[in-house]
């Protein structure tokens, strides 16, 4: 087995920052550290370490999602010292790592998982799995800039991937709108409002996928279903 996919299956973390572990000296195998994003291991007979820990295959696979709050980082330990998402789950008998990110300032719906292919499956470009955003913006918004946003924002001197932009209310103060997109650039949607200067009272996650956030609590954490684990299996 390819050492990433090991670690990912391990539920260190995807297979993306499996290989950043590897290229940083993190992980030994046999007692030496290996730095090499080829290297293939025998599961049953070699002996991985992270952090001084035995890494073992898990014997059954966990899904959750989560509605991550405002002030949570999505990391297992945060070098700032503020709460992390995992602060949240009570249960912490099963090694968990997040599939993607949110911002700290940015609320919504977050998968958690100890399949590292699963969590491949979510986040590979290729895939082109949408993620919904419900934003709230100060004032009001026009046609014109629905269009530009739409069409993609110029960051830096490059264009935003394109997305499905669309008016849900104005409340005479603030107005919300649903943002679908699929290719998920760091940042990409406070980017794109900062872009036509907008200020964002708001940003939440709603959906991915065809997983949605519902009417879980902030804070809260759900088994996914039989039904929503499948879809990204297809």
């Amino acid at each position: 087995m390819r050492l990433n996919k090991f670690l990912s299956t391990c539920g260190i973390a995807s297979r993306r920052k499996s290989e950043e572990l590897i290229k940083n000296g993190e992980i030994e195998v046999n007692g030496k550290v290996v730095t090499n994003l080829a290297t293939d291991i025998d599961e049953k007979k070699d002996v991985v370490m992270y952090k001084g820990e035995v890494l073992k295959l898990p014997s059954s696979f966990v899904y959750l999602k989560m509605n991550k709050p405002k002030g949570y980082a999505c990391t297992a330990s945060d070098e700032k010292g503020r709460k992390t998402i995992f602060d949240l789950i009570e249960d912490k008998s099963v090694r968990l790592f997040n599939i993607g990110r949110l911002d700290y300032d940015t609320e919504g719906l977050i998968l958690l998982t100890n399949d590292g292919d699963f969590a491949n499956a979510v986040i590979h470009p290729s895939f082109e799995i949408e993620k919904e955003y419900i934003v709230t913006v100060e004032g009001k918004m026009v046609e014109s800039e629905f269009a530009v946003l739409r069409k993609g924002v110029v960051v830096d001197g490059v264009r935003m991937p394109e997305a499905r932009v669309k008016p849900i209310s104005f409340d005479g103060k603030f107005t919300k709108v649903s943002v679908v997109i699929t290719e998920g650039q760091n940042h990409q949607v406070r980017h794109m409002f900062d872009a036509i200067g907008k200020s964002i009272k708001l940003l939440k996650r709603v959906r991915i996928g065809s997983v949605h956030l519902g009417n879980l609590y902030r804070g809260k954490t759900k088994p996914m279903t039989e039904e929503e684990i499948a879809s990204f299996k297809k």
